[in-house]
């Protein structure tokens, strides 16, 4: 590796290898990588590996920039070819699911049987998600409330609250999600109060991260008001009571998602849904 393309100490090389789409193992590697703020990887990701030439290519890079290598491989000779060229030149290697297959063999027992890409198969999971993200577009910042009971949560919140974002990260998750903006003085959607089937929950975030984002987005837009409502802190403070009071007159569970991230937020409503359904369960029972 010449100097001109070493890294900076502040950066390492993290070669991912995968005989599928390789989104697991960005994943994982993404997530372990999350736990050193201080240190950033250097990503190269070699997606569809499946011949001895198309891993001739990840080896080539790995021997110019040594670094972390996991890998996600079904194939013996391509895994284990891989795996020995690592191990003999001294670069940190690992399978990431073989672990929790091993775990899943011993509780099990019996062998398993590989397929590549096999949690990408198009089974009824698959096409939930796809309808899943359908109704959610279709039902994005208040339209067609007409069809909220088909929802599984509804999400209210004031303009620049999280609610399309969140709403779209739950539909890739399978949950049919819809979302309306709250403006005080501004009624809801007429039933709203009278749904069973979904969800209800109210998205909110400090008046001062609302009005920074607006200010952000206004700027963008070559449209900032310096005395616009939009951005006063006060206004925008009376925004976000208002959406609190609407939410405990309905006892409706309310989200603070000024420090969580869509992830975040998305596993706290996840975690709501559940219980939401054990109750609606236990009541049809």
């Amino acid at each position: 590796m010449t100097d001109s393309v070493r890294p900076a100490e502040n950066y390492y090389h993290l070669h991912l290898v995968s005989d599928s789409t390789g989104e697991t193992l960005i994943s994982v590697a993404r997530a372990a990588a999350a736990q050193y703020s201080g240190v950033k990887p250097i990503e190269h990701i070699y997606p569809l590996v499946r011949t001895h030439k198309q891993l001739d290519k990840a080896i080539s890079d790995i021997d110019e920039y040594p670094g972390i290598v996991l890998y996600t491989l079904t194939e013996p000779e391509l895994r284990n070819r891989l795996k020995a060229y690592c191990l003999d030149n001294g670069i940190p290697v690992l399978s990431v699911l073989a672990p929790v297959v091993r775990l899943f063999q011993a509780y099990l027992g019996g062998a398993p049987t590989p397929r590549v890409g096999g949690q990408h198969q198009l089974d009824g999971e698959y096409f939930r998600r796809i309808d899943a993200m359908n109704f959610t577009v279709m039902h994005d910042d208040g339209q067609h409330t007409d069809g909220l009971e088909a929802a599984d949560v509804v999400l209210l919140g004031i303009s620049r609250s999280s609610k399309t974002p969140t709403s779209i990260y739950l539909a890739n998750r399978g949950i049919k999600t819809a979302n309306i903006p709250l403006v005080p003085n501004i009624p809801v959607p007429p039933g709203l109060s009278e749904l069973k089937r979904p969800l209800v929950v109210g998205l909110v975030a400090s008046a001062e991260r609302v009005v920074e984002i607006r200010r952000n987005r206004l700027l963008g837009l070559n449209a900032a008001q310096p005395h616009d409502s939009y951005i006063d802190r006060d206004s925008v403070a009376e925004e976000i009571a208002f959406s609190r009071r609407l939410c405990v007159r309905h006892d409706w569970p309310v989200i603070d998602v000024t420090r969580r991230s869509i992830e975040e937020t998305a596993a706290a409503i996840i975690g709501l849904l559940q219980e939401h359904r054990r109750r609606l369960a236990e009541i049809g029972s």
